[in-house]
């Protein structure tokens, strides 16, 4: 028998009900800052998490295919918001010499200037996690990367940078060890977005 997690009396009794429901609390604040912000600078949500992944990661990922992946979304509704961001010269787009049809997207000048400034919309929510102790933060943080890893292995989300996604990363006998640092990572140092992460051959 299924349980939702939404009936308030299962919530009561189960505390992976109140969980689902405390994250999609979480989500909604997320989602109100953001709005917030493009409303502010009259742009799409969307146009602004695409400038600010683009301010922070590798050129190679500045694709309209890896952008569609990275936020779930098709490549037609990507290349829209890409086009009003080129219209408003906040992007720059420079074609593959191999392939004509694909092309990565740069920040311009002014592009730059609007991502850093957008880059903090979600600074609110850092305010109370910043009150908990270490040992929370740590508990938190290794939940969440087990939440995620498990969604991303169940297909709900896609692409994911994280260490235990990572053919780097190993654990034995309790402990996080990344081969490319070559050291043991301590729990709260497993990086949720990492620009070394590699995937595993033949994924």
């Amino acid at each position: 028998m299924k349980h939702s997690s939404f009936n308030v009396t299962e919530q009561n009794q189960r505390i992976e009900s109140r969980i689902v429901v405390a994250l999609e609390r979480i989500s909604e604040a997320f989602r109100v800052l953001l709005w917030n912000e493009s409303k502010e600078r009259s742009l799409s949500p969307i146009q602004i998490q695409i400038l600010i992944f683009i301010q922070f990661h590798s050129t190679e990922k500045c694709k309209i295919s890896y952008l569609a992946d990275e936020f779930n979304m098709t490549k037609a509704t990507i290349s829209d918001s890409v086009r009003v961001l080129l219209a408003k010269e906040m992007l720059s787009k420079e074609t593959d010499p191999s392939d004509s049809r694909s092309y990565t997207l740069s920040l311009t000048n002014q592009g730059r200037i609007v991502a850093k400034e957008v880059s903090f919309f979600a600074s609110a929510l850092e305010k109370p996690i910043d009150k908990l102790s270490a040992e929370e933060k740590s508990t938190m943080l290794n939940g969440l990367l087990n939440l995620i890893h498990d969604l991303n292995r169940s297909g709900v989300i896609s692409i994911q940078r994280m260490c235990y996604s990572c053919s780097n990363y190993s654990k034995e006998n309790g402990e996080h060890y990344c081969n490319l640092l070559k050291s043991v990572l301590a729990d709260n140092e497993l990086r949720v977005d990492c620009p070394e992460h590699q995937l595993p051959a033949g994924n």
